[in-house]
């Protein structure tokens, strides 16, 4: 009876190194003392053997070092959906439900040993959080040690039924069984409330799968961007996926270039080809801002809906390139998106940087230019040559916000209280 459930107990042999051979000697070791000690007093010795034997499985299962585990004064509380069902948590109703049907058998008080079984589940529990065995406290292990326990108990108190045995002393039984698992409670949810911290692995667990699956949906999307981007006959050399906040970061080489976006917004951030040289096309700069123009509207729609565009050229001769950039204004002030693309007279993107960001929404301007000159002259002793106002964020707020530049001092001030941004500059 004590080995009901052996399949089930395979599964945490290779956890936990020796298992086997540890509860054979642990088995010897209380088993033959308490048959021997059993038939010196004349007492039937069967029971109480098999018995010490089961508890002896018990602790070696759950108190014999092993190779995983939280930290010390942490427990597990999070509860997997199937939480009977799991085969951690048939391992653990196997290893009680016998103990308890063998003590229900000996000493004919059912109550009283599924409480006391209930009482050594959060011992185990504990000796698991604080020490440093390798095994992990979990309130779904304690949950399925104290199911083993009462089924355990109740199989037992069947059995005599069935056998016309009543238990012993039944009122005795539920006082002290009633009064054992209270006490148990209080004591071992006084320690986890007080003393353990509480870890949600299965909330950790399912956080690492999402995190895997949406890195594995960010890595399709980037691929095919990269496509999109370098042209047909690109190929993935690696991707690198670094978590930023609720989001994920994720970053390209292909054997045309480099390529970055975040995911599960799908924006683009940057790009860069390998072959950043201009090609020797035909194209005009009107044709050129086309082009660009077709590809901005392709990765980067909410870049360019309202944008001011502006084109210049990157050397000449045949081999130049241009640089198209997309800035939007409102009110006058430069908002946060941004779009700067480096395209040859092929057509072909070099590379391009972009920021997609909704406007945020920014107090009235009520420091004009000239203004802002005198404060920041004021300020730095210097003439001002030149200014921009633009939507900054300052201390987590988005304000308006003037650059007054010096040539040696730059000055931010705020374009709406007229207040020197402290730090800037």
């Amino acid at each position: 009876m004590c080995f009901e459930g052996a399949h089930v107990i395979e599964a945490s042999i290779s956890a936990v190194p020796g298992l086997i051979v540890s509860f054979v000697i642990l088995a010897v070791l209380v088993a033959v003392p308490t048959a021997l000690v059993a038939k010196a007093r004349k007492k039937p010795w069967p029971l109480r053997t098999a018995l010490a034997a089961c508890l002896a499985g018990i602790f070696a299962v759950t108190l014999l070092p092993g190779d995983a585990g939280l930290e010390s004064w942490q427990c597990d509380t999070g509860m997997p959906t199937h939480v009977f069902t799991s085969a951690s948590s048939l391992l653990n109703i196997a290893l009680f439900a016998p103990g308890a049907v063998l003590a229900v058998l000996l000493f004919r008080r059912p109550v009283t040993v599924a409480a006391a079984f209930g009482a050594l589940s959060g011992a185990v529990e504990l000796a698991q959080s604080v020490g440093h065995l390798g095994r992990s406290c979990s309130v779904t292990d304690l949950a399925a040690n104290a199911t083993g326990a009462v089924l355990g108990s109740a199989a037992g108190a069947v059995w005599l039924y069935r056998r016309r045995q009543s238990p012993a002393e039944p009122v005795r039984d539920l006082v002290w069984g009633v009064s054992l698992a209270a006490v148990a409670v209080l004591a071992v949810g006084g320690v986890f409330q007080s003393r353990i911290d509480s870890v949600d692995v299965v909330a950790m667990d399912d956080r690492m799968r999402d995190l895997a699956e949406s890195a594995a949906q960010a890595d399709e999307w980037i691929a095919t961007a990269a496509k999109g981007v370098f042209g047909s006959g690109t190929e993935m050399r690696g991707t690198a996926t670094k978590k930023d906040g609720s989001r994920l970061k994720i970053t390209a080489e292909t054997n045309r270039g480099t390529i970055s976006g975040t995911w599960p917004q799908k924006t683009l951030e940057s790009a860069r080809s390998s072959n950043a040289r201009g090609d020797e096309g035909s194209l005009s700069e009107k044709e050129v801002a086309a082009a660009a123009e077709r590809f901005a509207r392709t990765w980067f729609p909410r870049n360019v809906a309202g944008s001011d565009r502006r084109i210049r050229s990157i050397g000449d001769g045949p081999t130049r390139a241009y640089t198209v950039v997309y800035r939007r204004y409102t009110d006058k002030v430069m908002m946060p998106v941004r779009l700067d693309l480096t395209i040859t007279t092929t057509g072909r993107v070099i590379g391009f940087s972009a920021r997609t960001v909704d406007d945020p929404a920014l107090p009235r301007v009520t420091i004009d230019e000239a203004k802002a000159k005198t404060l920041a002259e004021d300020a730095t002793g210097l003439p001002a040559d030149s200014t921009s106002l633009l939507a900054q964020q300052v201390k987590g707020e988005w304000r308006p916000v003037w650059w007054v530049g010096s040539g040696k001092q730059d000055i931010a001030i705020d374009a709406a209280t007229g207040e020197r941004i402290a730090g800037e500059g």
